[in-house]
């Protein structure tokens, strides 16, 4: 039950006004409750004063009154009942607008004690003789559906909409149409619906006909409904392919966006059934104009036009082949579109335009956006590597961009000169001396490890290379994980094609890399180096100075299935985000945020038992690094088996039941439970544990390394430790 306002403040004297005998003060005082409820106040206690002036003749005031029920038909379910009557007397009601607002308004209001009152109303607006009721009447199914799926089957509900397809009014059959698509995405969103489904929309040759025929009549919403429709028809043949690219091309006309990518879209679907080549150039030709169009609407649309442009070019790059001009940003456009732009640009390029794009990008290169400078630098070398005739004007324009000396745009040239490189190899070597004389303008990892890895790669070309590596060996331990590696791997490289003059710096690197970095990977990759040096320098020049393909621009960003699915969704959100719809939206009445709840909690488990298997696994290895086939003990459980021992624990059973609330039960089901002796294991000296580095370094074969400022890793092997327990030393696991 409501509560009654309290005889004092605001609600108090709406209530005294909406009981007023007084028509235009009971008007006024609506407008006045509608005026609170839209800033947020609570006036929900004013329900059954505000129900009470349902009954009127004055279409303002009912609209106001319906628009205070569908506003609080939800928290005054019970009070909502007394104005059935009201409805259903509306719907009978001369004025069709009136019929129209009684079952519109049923319909939103949600509440499912009035459902079974909807029915009769519904039936008679589905057959009005105004179509503006019926077309009103059309949609208020599909909201229906949503509420109770069973009342509108067995009412019968969905065969009069597939009868007023046939209507003679294109508005009636538009939202025909959207009322059918909505219930067939209900139906088959949910795994037990059979083919044969009544809900299911199927569209037939007779009912394609009178799409066909309602298209070019209605609104841009109804246009939008019935082009989507078309999009999930299946033609028989090619002949009626081509019957629907025809009547769908005049649509690419329509002032609207939307209107224009739903025809674009349903062009794209229904071309793969064409047959004739003439007809296909012909669509892709008139495809142009329009989407160029898009390009002079607001940055939002223009936003979401290029990243539809940007799917379409991937499928067809001839579409716009001769309209790279409009693509050209403005000095007013947001980052964001200026960087769809750009994409977009390259994807264009070709021997023909490359001249006026170069010259656009270098003129980017200037701006005072810094992310835009790089984006447009970056578009240069894509270019380069995309148009092998365009290289050397490419560099060109890169060599100008690095004489301006500006930090930023040096660094970007740098990096995408490393790329330039990779393409082209040993062919723009003499620009390598002005990339070394900018080294002190470097202060980026990625721009130091490119220089690092031109340096390297054209060891032998460069006659003080050992010096320019010598300065990033010397802040070796300073820099960041990324030029650590590229580092370590050119000094290799240098050493491998100068090594009379490089065994030191080399033995320094290594030296410093084994033992003074903190990065795994960084150590890992210095120790596999040193085994290769020390065994075979044959085999080290085979895996570092190996040939490696040549880089190119991939022609799509996104798989090829995925692209035929994603356009099939051009103009939604899917098309925009470059992803299927199922990864960013909830099926049915659950929400996307709900659906990625729902995966995680079902995930949690199974990554702690992935976790505490690891584990298992991790104890039942003598060495990390021992990399001997050995066979596995008999009777030792080994994969979830071993996860089912661990569990044993009660730390562990614990962290599996969920049921854990000191963050320390993860490591001590590890390392808490007793163990049997560890096996015989290498002393701390022995960094590569049974990998037999002694000898092999001390090989005649092999490369000397040795020198009295550089210990070899492998100095003494530690008598074995017995009875060592894993509580002892967490590298004792190990």
């Amino acid at each position: 039950m409501s509560i009654r306002a309290p005889r004092k403040g605001e609600n108090y004297e709406l209530s005294v006004d909406l009981n007023s005998e007084y028509r235009e003060k009971r008007k006024d005082a609506i407008k006045r409750v509608i005026a609170s409820m839209t800033v947020g106040k609570d006036v929900s206690g004013l329900f059954p004063d505000v129900l009470k002036n349902m009954q009127t003749d004055d279409l303002e005031q009912k609209k106001l009154v319906y628009l205070y029920l569908m506003n609080y038909a939800k928290t005054q379910p019970e009070l909502v009942i007394l104005a059935v009557n009201t409805f259903v007397k509306d719907s009978d009601d001369p004025n069709p607008l009136v019929r129209a607002l009684a079952i519109r308004t049923m319909g939103v209001l949600r509440a499912e004690k009035i459902i079974d009152y909807l029915c009769d109303p519904l039936q008679k607006c589905l057959r009005d003789e105004n179509p503006y009721v019926r077309k009103t009447a059309a949609l208020c199914v599909a909201k229906l559906y949503d509420l109770k799926p069973e009342l509108v089957i067995d009412n019968g509900f969905v065969e009069q909409l597939h009868e007023m397809i046939a209507d003679s009014n294109p508005m009636v059959v538009a939202n025909t149409v959207a009322a059918l698509t909505d219930i067939h995405i209900a139906a088959s969103s949910q795994p037990s619906t059979s083919s044969d489904d009544p809900a299911l929309f199927h569209i037939s040759a007779s009912i394609l006909t009178k799409l066909l025929i309602a298209l070019n009549e209605c609104s841009e919403w109804g246009r939008v409904a019935i082009l989507n429709a078309l999009a999930r028809y299946v033609a028989k043949d090619d002949k009626e392919s081509e019957h629907i690219c025809e009547r769908v091309v005049p649509q690419f006309q329509h002032v609207n966006g939307s209107v224009v990518l739903a025809a674009v879209k349903v062009i794209m679907i229904h071309m793969r059934g064409v047959r004739r080549e003439d007809l296909i150039k012909q669509l892709v030709r008139k495809m142009a104009p329009p989407l160029v169009t898009l390009l002079s609407s607001p940055p939002e649309v223009q936003w979401v036009a290029l990243r539809n442009i940007n799917l379409l070019l991937q499928k067809r790059s001839d579409i716009l082949s001769n309209e790279m001009r409009v693509f050209f940003c403005k000095y007013n456009d947001p980052l964001y579109v200026k960087v769809e732009k750009l994409d977009i640009m390259v994807r264009l390029a070709g021997e023909n335009n490359v001249d006026a794009l170069l010259s656009e990008l270098k003129e980017y290169a200037s701006e005072v956006d810094v992310d835009f400078v790089r984006k447009s630098i970056k578009a240069i070398g894509q270019t380069a590597v995309k148009i092998d005739a365009a290289a050397e004007r490419c560099v060109h324009v890169l060599l100008e961009l690095i004489d301006t000396r500006v930090s930023y745009v040096v660094q970007e040239a740098v990096v995408v000169m490393k790329d330039i490189f990779r393409k082209y190899p040993s062919t723009y070597e003499g620009i390598i001396p002005t990339l070394c004389a900018n080294l002190d303008e470097l202060d980026e990892p990625e721009a130091k490890a490119s220089l690092i890895w031109i340096i390297g790669e054209y060891a032998n070309k460069i006659d003080n290379a050992d010096e320019l590596l010598g300065i990033f060996v010397d802040t070796f331990t300073e820099e960041s994980y990324p030029v650590q590696l590229q580092t370590l791997t050119a000094v290799v490289k240098l050493f491998l094609k100068k090594p009379d003059s490089s065994q030191a710096i080399v033995q320094r690197i290594l030296n410093t890399a084994t033992k003074d970095c903190d990065s795994p990977d960084v150590r890992d990759r210095a120790y596999i180096y040193w085994r290769l040096l020390s065994t075979d320098p044959g085999a080290a020049k085979a895996v570092v100075l190996a040939q490696r393909p040549p880089i190119s621009i991939p022609r799509t960003t996104v798989a090829p299935a995925l692209l035929e699915e994603l356009l099939g969704e051009v103009s939604s959100l899917a098309s925009v985000y470059h992803k299927p719809e199922e990864t960013f939206v909830g099926r049915g009445r659950v929400g996307a945020d709900s659906l990625q709840r729902k995966t995680d909690a079902s995930d949690d488990r199974f990554s702690t038992q992935k976790a505490l298997q690891t584990v298992a696994a991790g104890q039942q290895a003598e060495n990390l690094l021992d990399f001997d086939d050995a066979p596995a003990v008999e009777g030792q459980p080994s994969g979830l088996a071993a996860t089912e021992v661990l569990s044993h624990t009660p730390a562990a059973a614990n962290l599996l039941a969920g049921t854990s609330s000191n963050p320390l039960d993860d490591l001590v089901s590890i390392f808490g439970a007793p163990a049997t002796p560890a096996p015989p294991s290498a002393g701390p000296h022995d960094i590569f544990g049974g990998l037999g580095m002694n000898s092999t370094f001390s090989s005649s074969n092999a490369v000397s390394l040795g020198s009295p400022a550089v210990q070899s890793p492998s100095v003494a092997i530690a008598p074995p430790q017995q009875n060592q327990q894993p509580q002892d030393d967490l590298l004792g696991l190990f």
